[in-house]
């Protein structure tokens, strides 16, 4: 079996290098290769890179996600979040091949009191989620073999993320201000590498597995009780922690504006993947902590 994969140098796509290398033959391409074209700015580049190397699997790990800036650059967004996947839609349903896409919750508005279910009706509040979205969207219309999966507040301990900002602010200053009224599950790469995977292999034997699912850790929580979360951590590790935790404040996300709106409630209902592929979701803590312990050890 021979793997396509795009995004190789982001958080998900080097945890992806890691579990796909063992299905088959991997090609792992980034904005900086230089054999075949992984820029996602060039479509008939990606196009003739795809053609060139005719791949059974196609994993998409690229996207554009600079939620804010997105704002600011909604073509550039949608040349990477939507003409980009279309192009790999089509060529893998010209070829018959498996088309892996990952996309986000930011394709509901956060208004709901409970998780959202694949079946709930989408309303992206920001140019980041409706082009996450209509990605998803030409996928299905392309009719190729594929799984798509929506997840939320994606960690590594490989590049920049949360835990490291706040461990970061936490060395500097005497107080700290976190949002406490958005909700979700941190989800690690390395898990939704891992769980891609083994739903690649079961789709792959059974093709009417094929389709959208949600996919996050188990639990639920706010960046405040994350950031507490990891900082304690990180104290009782012995790290250099200036501030006190009686002066981890929270504040509500109309205290902390920014250029694109955020859901208010991120969870992710994960029966349908749970079920059909047999999985058990750890807890978020579970790899948050698991990081955390890579990144005090790598340091």
């Amino acid at each position: 079996m021979k793997i396509l994969l795009f995004g190789k140098n982001g958080q998900l796509g080097w945890e992806l290098q890691r579990s796909l290398a063992v299905l088959g033959e991997l090609v792992a391409l980034g904005t900086d290769s230089t054999d075949y074209c992984g820029d996602f700015t060039d479509l008939d580049g990606i196009a003739k890179t795809i053609q060139s190397i005719g791949p059974d699997v196609i994993v998409n790990a690229a996207a554009y996600t600079a939620v804010d800036k997105a704002e600011s650059e909604p073509e550039l967004a949608r040349m990477i979040n939507v003409a980009a996947p279309r192009v790999l839609a089509i060529e893998a349903k010209r070829l018959g091949a498996w088309l892996i896409h990952y996309s986000t919750d930011y394709v509901f508005d956060g208004t709901a009191g409970k998780p959202w279910k694949e079946t709930d009706r989408t309303n992206p509040l920001s140019v980041y989620g409706k082009t996450k979205l209509d990605g998803e969207q030409v996928i299905i219309d392309a009719e190729c073999m594929h799984l798509i999966f929506r997840t939320s507040w994606v960690f590594a301990s490989r590049g920049a993320n949360f835990v490291k900002t706040m461990l970061r602010l936490a060395a500097e200053r005497d107080q700290l201000n976190v949002i406490n009224d958005q909700f979700g599950a941190p989800t690690g790469a390395d898990l939704l590498a891992d769980v891609t995977s083994h739903c690649l292999q079961q789709a792959m034997l059974h093709p009417e597995l094929g389709g959208l699912y949600h996919l996050a850790a188990g639990g639920t929580t706010t960046w405040y009780d994350y950031a507490r979360c990891a900082i304690e951590f990180a104290r009782h590790a012995g790290k250099n922690i200036k501030v006190e935790r009686e002066s981890i404040k929270p504040i509500p996300t109309s205290s902390y504006p920014t250029p694109a709106v955020r859901p208010l409630n991120s969870r992710l209902d994960t029966f349908k993947l749970r079920s059909t592929f047999n999985l058990t979701l750890p807890d978020w803590q579970i790899g948050v902590r698991r990081m955390l312990t890579e990144i005090s050890e790598n340091k």
